[in-house]
């Protein structure tokens, strides 16, 4: 059994660090406790096996969207087995000023949310637009074949009709001079 006492600089207050810290410690059956400092910094005591404090030495170096660790200082000692679970300090009123600080957050991402459904609804809207022109060209297009098709087919029956005309005329012409 040993005993990690370590200081987490970094962005790590107002982040949700800490509850992060005891859930990790939690899960490895560790004992101790996390507060915030003063100057900005975590303070970690956490007491248990050797083996599960490496294991939360690496779970504790959180780089995500809001928590930003740059640099842990770590000393191990004795444990001296004051902490019968593992819990977060929070100060009076931190609750309080942690909701306010949430509900600012929830309402910059909804307002970035509402942004991004109005870009995609313009652009949506230049997407139907574009599809009605393709459509209408589309109409247009199969309206001049259409036209087109009774064109030749028009022409083509004009000159059946006369290829018949002149066939029929030149077996009359053949009957008459006996050839045919």
């Amino acid at each position: 059994m040993k005993r990690l006492t370590a200081y987490v600089s970094g962005s790590v207050q107002k982040t949700g660090y800490r509850a992060k810290v005891a859930d990790f410690a939690r899960m490895l059956g560790l004992k101790g406790t996390v507060e915030n400092l003063d100057d900005s910094r975590v303070k970690i005591l956490a007491e248990g096996s050797e083996d599960k404090l490496k294991w939360f030495e690496e779970a504790i170096n959180i780089n995500d969207n809001l928590i930003q660790v740059s640099a842990i200082e770590r000393e191990y000692s004795e444990p001296k087995g004051d902490f019968s679970r593992f819990y977060k300090l929070v100060e009076k009123g931190e609750t309080d000023s942690r909701l306010d600080t949430a509900a600012s957050h929830l309402n910059n991402l909804i307002g970035a949310v509402n942004n991004l459904n109005d870009n995609l609804g313009r652009k949506m809207d230049v997407m139907i637009d574009l599809q009605r022109e393709t459509l209408n060209a589309q109409e247009k297009l199969l309206e001049e074949v259409s036209e087109s098709r009774k064109d030749l087919k028009g022409y083509l029956e004009q000159r059946f009709e006369k290829l018949e005309s002149e066939v029929t005329e030149m077996r009359t012409a053949l009957r008459e001079k006996g050839i045919i």
